[in-house]
């Protein structure tokens, strides 16, 4: 649950309201006003912005259950990746609670295209992400991976993945009042001749994708088993999948399996401001 603590009775809860009766969202998508660089849910005369780096990081280390409350309109950048939160969420704690947790399993492919994007979950024992990008510029080019999930593998191989952008791109997206806090510390700026930073990985352009993707399927509250399989998608794609998942129910179940975890918020934790560092 998203609470805006600055607005009374501003509260954004995620996933599915009742998902062994219904197909209804607790968030309807209508809820995710926005995505294109990043996702923005909206509620009543309130918006939350960026929220899937922290969701991608509730994802990875497990979290289905969680109270996030924030003083403004948008989740802390931190250094543009899930890392920090990642650091964060370990040192909090987290709690394991006696209820049993519900996958989302499927009985078959659910696929959304547009053109040459398109994005498709297959059924399959436990989680996997393949991710293939294809940008014209010469520093990113055509980049593809395939991780079978598990908290070890989110933690060391998506999460210190960063958001990037290219320099001729800030100002018009600074127009639109996006990347307002953006720099050095919080992107991979991709300028005329290759990254204006050193990168994490030679391939952290499509990592950084694949890491959005496990945030945004956050959004349906509930832990997948299947393979995931994306060609050129981003923010709009993950939602309009998110969307068709929650259409064809019968597409899905809701199994029960292990207990989840639950973040255990250590009173010292504290998320900052928009654009700056968290202080532990």
């Amino acid at each position: 649950v998203f609470v805006r603590t600055d607005r009374a009775g501003a509260a954004c809860r995620l996933g599915l309201a009742d998902g062994s009766q219904s197909s209804s969202s607790a968030i309807p998508l209508a809820r995710i006003s926005r995505a294109d660089h990043a996702t923005t849910l909206s509620g009543d005369g309130f918006t939350i912005s960026t929220v899937e780096h922290l969701l991608a990081a509730f994802a990875g280390l497990g979290v289905d259950n969680a109270l996030i409350a924030l003083s403004e309109g948008e989740v802390p950048i931190m250094d543009g990746s899930a890392a920090p939160f990642v650091y964060l969420l370990m040192q909090a704690g987290l709690k394991d609670l006696q209820s049993p947790r519900r996958e989302i399993r499927f009985r078959r492919p659910i696929s959304v295209s547009d053109g040459d994007r398109a994005v498709t979950i297959y059924p399959e024992e436990g989680f996997r992400v393949s991710y293939t990008i294809d940008f014209a510029h010469p520093a990113i080019g055509r980049q593809g991976l395939s991780l079978a999930m598990d908290e070890e593998t989110f933690i060391e191989e998506l999460a210190p993945a960063r958001t990037f952008c290219l320099l001729k791109d800030v100002d018009a997206l600074r127009a639109r009042g996006l990347a307002l806090g953006g720099s050095l510390a919080n992107a991979v700026v991709v300028g005329d001749t290759g990254t204006l930073n050193p990168l994490r990985f030679p391939d952290e352009f499509v990592r950084h994708k694949a890491l959005d993707l496990v945030g945004d399927l956050a959004l349906l509250g509930h832990p997948l088993t299947g393979h995931i399989v994306a060609h050129k998608a981003g923010h709009a794609m993950h939602a309009l999948l998110i969307q068709r998942i929650l259409e064809d129910r019968d597409a899905w179940s809701l199994s029960s399996r292990r207990a989840p975890s639950v973040l255990y918020a250590h009173p010292a934790t504290r998320f900052a401001s928009a654009g700056q560092q968290a202080a532990v």
